[in-house]
């Protein structure tokens, strides 16, 4: 267990007393409750409830479900602020570190990220990247759910090396309680038809996930076409591609017409506005369009090396004001975002996640209500407050699985280790690097 997880006891019972407000996705705002946790499960939502473990005071707390990142590269934390530049060109020098890259690396980078995703409200993430197994190490040491595997890209990836690293993942993770094993597929125009189909042969035979960008840039669109005389999307239908175990990110320049087969086919979508303006990616995620659709759209921070954050409460107010900017109007409110980050990302992962309701699984975020950025503050504009101006330096604890894994009155704990960890990847940058 991590030195995060070693800041409080594992308790069988915990319970959060006289919360100030809940939030609770369902039904709405509640005040002045206490909420139960029990065996890793919300058992009851009330006043004066009784516990055998431990309590916690919420008199001056909001208690929100989890926040789900559906999209994110988590090791590149040892490439933020790297490289500054637009998509392809971006691209082309990232790879040129990837391929020097080793598992130590990628496991403490990953412990690195997922520090600071649950220091700011993550507990769940869907991960694309390499040497998975060593992220998959670190979550379960740091008590953070995470859904990652291999990526197949055939320029620095064999698919048949793909295929054992899943066969392993599957074997020692195939049922573990925080680690998901998924299918990524980098792109379109980083993988040939062959690969894109041993990919799809591989998640029907062992019923997983496929998770891949798609749509990203105005360049990837016009290769598509010129190539195979379709848009990318209606390209991985042709494939049969598109399926209720499809993840597409990105999709900035989707078709009307491919909303509609991404609907049909069951597949559902992560937006990353800040890492697709930071790299210019231009186009515009349709998000009304998708919402209305029936299509279920997630939130993304994308990786710590094109967004420079893991903070999914600034990524859902980016989300809010990017839309609302190109549409001319403000159809697309806070409750918009902060449903992508929460229930619609607990059906992305497959997990009982995202609201904070009885039987549901307790992955839970308490905030500081007496947070300077939040007053004044009322039941009536609590959602506002946490998607417009909350941010996860606001995040006071963060439970997964109803343990308590963060504690920010705790968190100079971690310091050694933070920099210790810090001063390792900056070594690794300066040896590859020159």
């Amino acid at each position: 267990m991590s030195r995060l997880g070693l800041l409080v006891s594992m308790p069988e019972e915990l319970l959060l007393k006289n919360c100030r407000y809940v939030v609770t996705m369902v039904k709405g705002v509640l005040s002045n409750k206490d909420v139960l946790v029990s065996d890793g499960r919300i058992e009851a939502i009330g006043e004066r409830l009784s516990k055998s473990g431990t309590v916690v005071d919420c008199s001056n707390k909001i208690v929100v479900p989890g926040l789900v990142n559906s999209h994110t590269h988590a090791a590149t934390v040892l490439l933020r602020g790297y490289y500054d530049a637009e998509h392809h060109k971006w691209l082309e020098k990232i790879w040129s570190v990837e391929a020097e890259l080793e598992p130590k690396v990628v496991y403490l980078a990953s412990k690195l990220a997922m520090y600071e995703m649950l220091s700011s409200g993550t507990t769940a993430f869907v991960d694309m990247y390499f040497y998975p197994e060593e992220t998959a190490r670190a979550a379960v040491e740091v008590g953070i759910r995470a859904v990652l595997g291999p990526v197949f890209l055939d320029r620095l990836v064999s698919p048949d090396e793909v295929i054992r690293s899943l066969d392993r993942l599957v074997r020692e993770y195939g049922r573990s309680p925080l680690v998901t094993p998924i299918v990524n597929v980098h792109s379109i125009y980083a993988c040939s038809q062959e690969t894109l189909l041993t990919a799809k042969e591989y998640s029907e035979r062992e019923g997983l996930g496929i998770h891949m960008h798609v749509s990203e840039t105005r360049r990837e669109v016009f290769e598509c076409k010129r190539r195979h005389g379709v848009f990318p999307v209606e390209y991985l239908n042709k494939l049969g591609l598109l399926t209720d175990r499809t993840h597409l990110v990105n999709l900035g320049w989707i078709t009307s017409w491919e909303i509609r087969l991404v609907k049909e086919g069951g597949a559902s979508v992560a937006h990353c506005p800040a890492s697709n303006m930071k790299l210019a990616t231009a186009g515009f995620f349709p998000f009304k369009e998708m919402v209305r659709g029936g299509v279920t759209v997630g939130i993304g921070t994308d990786g710590p090396a094109t967004n420079n954050s893991l903070d999914m409460f600034r990524e859902m107010r980016t989300t809010v004001l990017l839309q609302r900017n190109n549409y001319w109007d403000a159809e697309v409110r806070a409750i918009d975002a902060l449903r992508a980050a929460t229930v619609n990302g607990g059906r992305i992962i497959g997990k009982k996640v995202g609201k904070v309701v009885e039987g549901y699984t307790a992955d839970l975020v308490v905030l500081d209500a007496l947070s300077l950025r939040l007053q004044p503050l009322r039941r009536d504009n609590v959602i506002p407050a946490l998607v417009y101006s909350a941010t996860g330096a606001d995040v006071a604890m963060t439970i997964v699985d109803g343990r308590i894994v963060y504690r920010r009155d705790r968190v100079a704990k971690l310091r050694s280790e933070v920099e210790a960890i810090s001063a390792e990847l900056n070594a690794f940058m300066e040896r590859v690097t020159g």
